[in-house]
């Protein structure tokens, strides 16, 4: 029986991973044992010494209830759930029409969608912001809402990707039926676009999750404040609290490290798929 070489590459190759996971997980690790040290203890310890209590939930309380992260976790699942469901059957359409449809303009807007995605964002928001104003919807979840709703040109090309692996077939038979377009779209198209569907929406919605800038231009009232904001929010009289503030970190990315683990195969699934006609 044959045994593998070890050669110069196969160490390379393991040397980079173990690196690139180090570098993954030890400041991970710092915040972990930061949120179970007392004041004196994060003080008086290195960043990676363990706790000497790890049932130390004091700071993790005082996060939850001091830092209002309830609030923060409800405006955060309503913002996602309706800027996700509008985001994703925008998206559908856009690619359904570029895909199925022959027309004349239809380069350009796919030309127009990669122009957009290349403008760096900070140089539009100043219209941005008097847009949302002029509609009222500044200092409202609807502000957040409708700039999450707004597709980009990798959601577009993913679902135009999984698109055309559905006949063309369906869409004749269903309009020999007499079905219109939209009762196609959503009764045959959408329904099997469902592990694109999926694959964007744990994207998109942990991009919505993790997002500090919007909130927290847009959306200023605490009692609107989401777990990014919320987060800020520790930096006037828990300052000088790390361990506090570790907490309430540790609290943010436990819900997004479960769905991700709890969903992976179906981010690797979409992209492969999409990938692979």
């Amino acid at each position: 029986m044959s045994k593998a070489k070890f050669t110069p590459a196969a160490a390379f190759k393991y040397l980079t991973l173990i690196l690139g996971a180090l570098v993954a997980l030890i400041p991970l690790v710092v915040v972990v044992f930061a949120s179970f040290k007392t004041s004196m203890e994060y003080h008086n310890s290195g960043a990676l010494t363990p706790p000497d209590n790890w049932f130390n939930f004091e700071n993790y309380r005082t996060a939850f209830v001091k830092g209002h992260m309830l609030t923060g976790f409800k405006n955060t699942v309503i913002i996602m759930a309706v800027a996700l469901v509008g985001n994703m059957f925008v998206g559908a359409m856009i690619a359904y029409v570029l895909q199925r449809f022959a027309f004349r303009g239809r380069g350009v807007i796919m030309s127009l969608f990669l122009f957009a995605a290349l403008i760096p964002g900070v140089t539009t928001q100043v219209i941005t912001f008097k847009i949302i104003n002029a509609l009222h919807l500044f200092n409202t979840m609807g502000a957040a809402i409708l700039l999450y709703m707004g597709t980009d040109i990798i959601g577009i090309y993913i679902f135009i990707q999984f698109m055309d692996n559905i006949s063309n077939q369906l869409d004749e038979s269903a309009m020999l039926d007499g079905a219109s377009y939209f009762t196609i779209f959503t009764r045959i198209i959408f329904p099997l676009l469902m592990p694109a569907v999926v694959t964007m929406m744990i994207i998109k919605g942990v991009g919505i999750y993790n997002d500090f800038y919007i909130p927290y231009l847009y959306m200023p009232d605490p009692a609107l404040r989401t777990i990014s904001t919320s987060l800020f929010a520790f930096k006037g009289p828990f300052g000088s609290h790390w361990e506090t503030i570790c907490a309430a970190v540790m609290l943010i990315i436990v819900p997004t490290a479960a769905a991700f683990i709890a969903l992976q195969k179906y981010i690797y699934n979409g992209f492969t798929q999409g990938a692979v006609k």
